[in-house]
């Protein structure tokens, strides 16, 4: 079964920014995009069309685990892209947020994959994984 997953079209949202700078805007504006669903990606490419070998290892342990998450393309937008990395103060991406909180990049979701961890972080938002036998 294919998990759901939200793509946010960027070009409709309502934002502005001063180039590679966090601002208290930027930082309310990040804030509320992580918020909007219990997962969030920041991602090269889509999950139908990653444009690298990272998000789409990180779109493989999505769809295995069965989990809905906003997907947001950071190719469509420099200042998305360098926004992130700022207000995470993390150089790579893919970045993965989950309840608000930022988890890390495709290292860390792998290792928490491998390890369990992931399935437990998801669990305390209220996802469970379809990894677990009910």
């Amino acid at each position: 079964m294919q998990s759901v997953r939200n793509f946010i079209n960027l070009s409709t949202k309502n934002y502005s920014f001063r180039r590679y700078c966090l601002t208290a805007s930027n930082k309310s504006f990040f804030d509320k995009l992580v918020k909007e669903s219990k997962v969030v990606v920041f991602m090269k490419g889509n999950p139908e069309a990653p444009k690298c070998g990272f998000s789409n290892a990180v779109v493989q342990i999505m769809r295995m685990h069965g989990v809905e998450y906003n997907a947001i393309d950071v190719l469509e937008d420099e200042d998305i892209r360098q926004g992130v990395k700022d207000y995470t103060n993390w150089p790579t991406i893919p970045q993965i947020f989950i309840n608000g909180e930022f988890v890390g990049g495709c290292d860390i979701l792998l290792q928490m994959h491998q390890n369990g961890d992931l399935i437990e972080e998801l669990k305390k938002c209220g996802i469970f994984s379809t990894l677990i036998k009910k």
